[in-house]
């Protein structure tokens, strides 16, 4: 089909970027066994896209074209390098074996792609440190200041552990592949991570005009259950649980002008029930084990807010002693955090305040936005307007995200109404 404009073509792009780039470059490390030169070719791809489809129109199957382009734009580049001198004998094998690749790509291989990505970057031969971030950037496509954010680091931290990922996996040869099932355990924990950071940054995006990214999330969601037919352990039921149960929520989420709804101002009619059902279904499963883990504790809360009609008929007597338990298994400050807000629901805004100041006093979240605004929310409803302005300000000056920021003002303005 014919592309009528120049600005079509790029808005079509710009789409296809969006939703698959990932995709592509998961491929095309595969095909070539080489992180930066599935990046450059995958770019290269897009480029030549943009002048290709302007005359020709867009293809039946687009992702399976630029991963072809793409192969074929790496050989070109290896060739390049081979013209000046600086193919070494690795890469010119490596040249020939991408020439010689069947140029049919299956549909399903191409899907299953980013799970091989994941899996290989959450090898145990590298780091602990380094297999997350480095598959959130790899495979996923979050910035490097997103992730940073994410693990309460700096960038720079985050860009040099990336740096040593890719280097292990090209020294190590690290395979791209789905490991053996006897083999999945040991990579399980690291893999769960990635697709909860990746749902988290689609369900509550770190920056930007938007409160979330369902791209992200559908991904995460789809490939939980590409886990879970691999592997079905009460983990991966309760995570994928989790990440259903906080998705049935996202059309309540934000009003018709992108602002942010508080979970206890939403209309619970546009809650997704079929999504609410699955969720709750597969917190029994996970229940059931008796595997009490970080994810199934998680979706257990989430599963408490979905099964209140109403805001005010939540049971949070439950949600506290379900974070206890939590805090049993991680005992991280977010985690605190959150404990906090449900006690504060229980007991008062004044109780939770304790709690959040002991959080803070620890030093940990200082530079965590959303410490602050909860504190300023819980120092509003407690009646000390001026500290809850400060802790606003606070807010306010940390969060990237327009929507976030709109709610902190629309939070100071009411104060200062008062």
């Amino acid at each position: 089909m014919p592309v009528d404009t120049d600005s079509q073509l790029r808005h079509q792009l710009a789409i296809l970027y969006k939703q698959h780039a990932g995709q592509v470059l998961a491929t095309l490390i595969r095909l070539l066994g080489d992180f930066d030169l599935a990046e450059e070719a995958m770019h290269e791809a897009f480029a030549t896209a943009i002048e290709s489809w302007a005359e020709q129109g867009l293809p039946a199957n687009p992702t399976a074209w630029l991963i072809s382009t793409g192969r074929f734009r790496a050989i070109d580049l290896l060739r390049r390098r081979k013209r000046l001198g600086q193919l070494e004998p690795e890469l010119r094998l490596r040249a020939e074996e991408i020439g010689q690749h069947n140029l049919e790509l299956a549909q399903h291989d191409i899907e299953d792609d980013r799970l091989r990505l994941i899996f290989t970057c959450c090898h145990p031969d590298i780091d602990p440190k380094v297999q997350v971030p480095l598959t959130l950037r790899e495979v996923c496509g979050l910035t490097t200041e997103e992730i940073a954010s994410a693990f309460l680091v700096s960038p720079a931290t985050l860009a040099q552990r990336i740096v040593r990922g890719k280097t292990k996996i090209r020294e190590s040869r690290i395979p791209f592949a789905i490991p053996h099932l006897n083999e999945l355990p040991a990579r399980l924990d690291a893999v769960l991570t990635v697709v909860y950071l990746v749902f988290n940054e689609g369900y509550s995006a770190s920056s930007g005009a938007s409160v979330t990214r369902a791209e992200l999330s559908e991904e995460a969601i789809r490939l939980a259950r590409l886990i879970l037919k691999l592997l079905p352990d009460p983990e991966v039921m309760g995570l994928l649980a989790l990440m259903l149960l906080h998705e049935s929520r996202r059309t309540a989420r934000t009003d018709d002008h992108g602002d942010i709804v508080l979970l206890e101002e939403q209309d619970r009619s546009l809650w997704d029930r079929q999504r609410i059902e699955e969720g709750s279904a597969l917190v029994r499963r996970a229940l059931a084990a008796r595997r009490l883990g970080f994810y199934t504790l998680q979706a257990a809360i989430s599963a408490v807010h979905a099964e209140a009609k109403e805001a005010v008929t939540t049971d949070w007597n439950r949600i506290v002693a379900l974070y206890s338990v939590l805090q049993q298994i991680d005992s991280s400050p977010v985690i605190a955090l959150n404990r906090a807000v449900a006690v504060a629901m229980r007991d008062g805004p004044r109780a939770g305040l304790q709690l959040v100041d002991d959080i803070l006093a620890g030093g940990v979240l200082s530079d965590y936005h959303l410490i602050h605004s909860t504190r300023g929310e819980l120092l509003r409803r407690d009646g000390d307007h001026a500290a809850a302005r400060e802790a606003f300000e606070r807010a306010l000056s940390l969060t990237r995200q327009a929507p976030e920021q709109r709610l902190l003002r629309r939070r100071l303005a009411m104060l200062q109404s008062l």
